[in-house]
């Protein structure tokens, strides 16, 4: 094919032997605020309705509130609270109907039905791209919610107010949205970024134990990939987060949403079109651990156990100090974590492990190129393209004989 090329104003004309290919090309710039509070719906705090005017002002705005039913229950006054907050501030906000209870956790993102009904709601109440979908709950309702809310009139404004430590520094603060599908994680999704994030540290106090340990997981594992010194703090502070120290977890959570956010923001690749995804360091088997427990381990536990995993195949495979390992281990220890499951060694009717098809649904998802963040260093991830299957089996026997002692 021949070609030649020539500019008219904001388009390139390229000539070919085959006729003219004219490149539209245009850019759109994305911002949203990720704010940090307490008493939200207190009517003293301004910053609900001051994020629902950051463009128009002099506007009573309509806004369309869906709650995580865990976070319903755990705060049975919450919808009455924003349904006073609406009225103290009626002169700027409208509920378009009382606040709505939706299912919660995985439940959520694996029956399209759960989808549909936040589309018939949103229809039914006359949500329109100047009002607001706002999503309370953690991760798996953010995600829901704003798919719906992504995919209604081709997107309408969704404010996310995460309720989980995991939410909260590490999914809300993100530009994805997805439901699971025929057993495949995340596989109906969009790109499409929140008009804002805020986040209450009130809704954090709230969560049983297990759910406060479990997002510390995603902490580890950007320390792990972009701050060593992070990860270092996070190793000196280990029984302060362990123990809920609030000024230790506020700090993590925090700090944690930051690198999130600048890894998505300067990474070079916020809407994932190429084939390295950093932030999912442990997750390709993470996903598929979550899959084969049924979601009996959580999504942050799942992640703790492959950021154990990639770390001890990163030493296995040449990458990481010898001894480095044992201190990413430690720490998840330390924390409260287990860093082995049975499932790890599942095998199917074939005798073909589990756990490794992990490996052929991540490199799907990427595209058809298996791209992989290991460790050279804590603190610094790299890419590879080639997983030795003999030596990730390795690492899954170190796992299981530590957890052993």
């Amino acid at each position: 094919m021949t070609t030649s090329n020539a500019t008219t104003g904001p388009l390139d004309v390229m000539e070919t032997d085959k006729g003219e290919m004219i490149w539209q090309r245009f850019s759109v710039p994305f911002e949203f605020p990720v704010a940090f509070s307490e008493g939200l719906f207190d009517p003293e705090n301004s910053l609900l309705i001051e994020t629902l005017a950051l463009r128009e002002v002099d506007k009573r705005h309509r806004c369309l509130v869906f709650i995580d039913e865990g976070v319903a229950k755990a705060s049975p006054d919450l919808a009455a609270s924003i349904e006073a907050y609406a009225t103290a501030h009626a002169a700027h906000m409208s509920l378009a109907t009382a606040p709505v209870i939706v299912a919660g956790g995985e439940r959520i993102k694996t029956e399209l039905t759960h989808l549909e009904s936040l589309q018939d709601l949103i229809h039914e109440t006359h949500i329109d791209r100047h009002s607001y979908v706002i999503a309370i709950g953690g991760g798996a309702v953010l995600d829901a919610v704003g798919l719906a809310a992504a995919t209604a009139h081709r997107g309408v404004r969704l404010i996310r107010l995460p309720t989980t430590v995991l939410s909260q520094n590490d999914s809300g603060v993100g530009v994805k949205n997805a439901v699971n599908l025929k057993g495949v994680k995340n596989y109906t999704g969009t790109f499409a970024p929140p008009w804002a994030v805020l986040n209450d540290y009130d809704f954090i106090t709230q969560l049983p134990a297990r759910e406060r340990i479990a997002g510390i997981a995603e902490a580890v594992k950007v320390a792990l990939i972009r701050d060593g010194e992070f990860f270092k703090w996070l190793e000196a502070n280990a029984d302060n987060l362990a123990t809920f120290e609030p000024a230790a977890e506020k700090h993590m959570i925090q700090h944690c949403a930051r690198l999130h956010m600048r890894q998505i923001g300067t990474g070079g690749d916020p809407f994932e079109m190429g084939s390295a995804r950093p932030l999912d360091y442990g997750h390709w088997s993470a996903h598929k651990l979550e899959a084969i427990t049924r979601h009996h381990v959580n999504h942050g536990e799942a992640v703790a156990i492959g950021i154990a995993l990639d770390a001890r195949y990163s030493v296995l495979a040449g990458l990481l100090p010898e001894g480095e390992d044992d201190r990413v281990v430690s720490l998840l220890e330390h924390l409260g974590f287990k860093i082995f499951h049975s499932g790890l060694k599942r095998r199917d009717r074939s005798g073909q492990s589990e756990i490794m098809k992990g490996l052929a649904d991540f490199r799907e998802h990427l595209g058809g190129e298996l791209t992989i963040t290991l460790l050279s260093s804590l603190g610094v991830g790299v890419e590879v393209h080639e997983i030795d299957d003999a030596k990730m089996v390795g690492a899954i026997d170190w796992l299981e004989a530590r957890e052993g002692r």
